[in-house]
């Protein structure tokens, strides 16, 4: 197949030229990606550990019964487990919603901080809502700013610059994802696993992540859990280096993906977005309205027709990624540092979004 072919050519590192590969080709050459949804060849199903999340704490997380779960591994990444969509009908617009609504506000940190004033990057959905709401589809409307995002820190503030975590840069993390992420986590066999740092990612159709490694976590014993919403993506998982052809998949609307053990440390990227498999404006999953019927403690919230009219526009051109991790064992604290007060800047191109538009601009716009 032509992206194996890619593979033995020289010049570019065996992950670079994959990631071009699929960021250039028709959406029509897909063939080599994985699809979990017909899963076969290196794919296999993993084991979850049921017990470990009771069904009322499952669905108080928007989730199933884990029961009701599918899991799968792939041959050659022990540690990675891929989670096709486990929520319960509805539950994805809460977290869609958050992204949104709530968690770029202060004092959670987002790129338009690098280059705004404070007094303009509050209420980001208060001053975007009623544009997205009008939005055609001509590409030369201007954006929004929700529209501009391309992401949000949680927690244990990402330093872009030091690529580290310090105690001195940190917001009370979000009290529903940590829940959401502590049963998950659980699932998968890590009792006890603790949410303390988020990146939120924002991407539209011309937008990209480039080949990385998070490796700035202190404790590399617990897993990194990523949840995507809306449009639908490939992800390149590869190998310790560069050098190692990766294995390109599909990421659809509630999936989830945990890396752990030997998959916690390897490359990986997102080089296209893609339209929903189903033809639709949005995938069949988010038109499902939430249940009345919420149970006792959920930190699902129910969403106003107004807030969804907004959300389900945005995402008719985007997609959402929530990626959680514990940064420090128990008992662990970060080491002295000095000289840096731990804000950073723009993340550079192989280490964050690859963005067409962006590109064109100067270093200080947005």
């Amino acid at each position: 197949m032509a992206a194996a072919a890619l593979t033995r050519e020289g010049g570019e590192d065996a992950f670079r030229r994959l990631f071009r590969f699929y960021r250039q080709r028709d959406a029509s050459d897909l063939r080599g990606v994985v699809d979990f949804s017909a899963p076969g060849g290196q794919v296999f199903r993993s084991q979850l550990s049921i017990s470990s999340v009771s069904d009322q704490d499952a669905h108080r997380a928007g989730l199933r019964p884990v029961s009701q779960w599918k899991a799968y591994g792939l041959s050659g990444y022990p540690g990675f487990i891929f989670i096709p969509n486990p929520f319960l009908p509805g539950c994805q617009r809460h977290w869609v919603k958050q992204c949104l609504k709530l968690y770029p506000e202060k004092p959670n940190v987002c790129n338009l901080d690098l280059h705004m004033a404070p007094e303009k990057t509050t209420n980001l959905w208060g001053q975007s809502k009623e544009q997205l709401r009008r939005k055609g589809s001509s590409k030369w409307e201007p954006r929004s700013l929700l529209e501009k995002l391309r992401w949000v820190t949680l927690g244990y503030h990402y330093n872009w610059n030091t690529k580290k975590y310090s105690a001195n840069h940190h917001a009370p993390f979000p009290s529903d994802l940590a829940f959401l992420s502590e049963q998950v986590a659980a699932a998968c066999g890590f009792r006890g696993f603790q949410a303390q740092a988020g990146i939120l990612n924002y991407y539209h159709f011309d937008s990209s992540l480039g080949i990385h490694v998070d490796e700035s976590e202190l404790d590399h014993s617990r897993p990194l859990l990523s949840f995507s919403f809306g449009q639908s993506s490939i992800f390149l998982l590869g190998g310790l280096k560069r050098e190692e052809a990766p294995t390109a998949m599909f990421m659809h609307s509630g999936d989830i993906m945990v890396m752990s053990g030997f998959s916690r440390l390897l490359y990986h990227a997102v080089p296209r977005v893609l339209p929903n498999p189903e033809g639709t404006a949005l995938p069949s999953c988010l038109d499902q309205a939430l249940s009345s019927d919420l149970p006792v403690g959920s930190v699902i919230e129910h969403s106003s027709d107004e807030d969804w009219q907004v959300c389900a526009k945005y995402l008719q051109s985007s997609r959402i990624n929530m990626t959680i991790r514990q940064v420090l064992a128990d008992g662990q604290k970060f080491p002295e540092e000095s000289g840096t007060n731990g804000k950073g800047q723009a993340p550079s191109e192989d280490s964050y979004h690859e963005n067409s538009k962006a590109k064109r601009h100067k270093p200080n716009t947005v």
